[in-house]
């Protein structure tokens, strides 16, 4: 059964057939995709789009895409997954997003996370989530802080790109089930 949580402003769902073209428009951004290797080609963006929705077509969650609750308009994907790559703090489920400039700055990317928080922690149980990025890209994480996450001391090298590339060093944030619960158990934390 697929899980599509709401925010007061944002729903996660499932991908269609109609998210293809926002969705390589957003893949295909300079600006969007700054602390990535490179922007995607349109046959590389759907090939994502195949891979995401098969994931949550096996688990009922995933990153899914994120839809603006007022217009219904296709904004970026926001969730969660498993990383493949050999990180050093794997196994492990991470959150993670990526909207079209048009929805930054609005808190849609904060509340739509909080909301695939609370799948992580009173749905699926889990114990812990990750986010990582590079070093560079301090908009991420801003917005790990303000879910609440803590940086780990160490840095890594994300193993999936070559020695000496600009984005090789990444940092690592985490959030424990128990430390989520009392957070959202605070007064102001809605």
């Amino acid at each position: 059964m697929t899980i599509e949580p709401c925010s007061a402003r944002v729903r996660l769902r499932q991908w269609k057939t109609q998210d293809r073209a926002p969705f390589a428009q957003l893949n295909a951004d300079p600006q969007v995709m700054e602390h990535f290797p490179g922007t995607l080609t349109r046959a590389e963006s759907d090939a994502m789009v195949d891979r995401l929705h098969q994931f949550i077509a096996r688990n009922g969650w995933g990153f899914w895409a994120a839809e603006h609750r007022d217009s219904g308009q296709f904004m970026g994907f926001v969730g969660l997954n498993v990383p493949t790559a050999a990180l050093p703090f794997a196994p492990c489920v991470e959150i993670g997003w990526r909207l079209l400039p048009d929805y930054w700055g609005q808190g849609l990317a904060h509340e739509a996370a909080n909301a695939a928080l609370q799948v992580a922690f009173l749905q699926l149980e889990l114990d812990e989530v990750v986010a990582f990025t590079a070093l560079s890209n301090t908009r991420s994480m801003t917005l790990m802080q303000r879910l609440g996450m803590r940086r780990a001391a160490d840095t890594f090298e994300h193993p999936a790109l070559p020695r000496g590339h600009r984005l090789r060093s990444h940092c690592l944030y985490r959030i424990l089930h128990d430390v989520w619960l009392q957070q959202a158990a605070r007064p102001d934390a809605h």
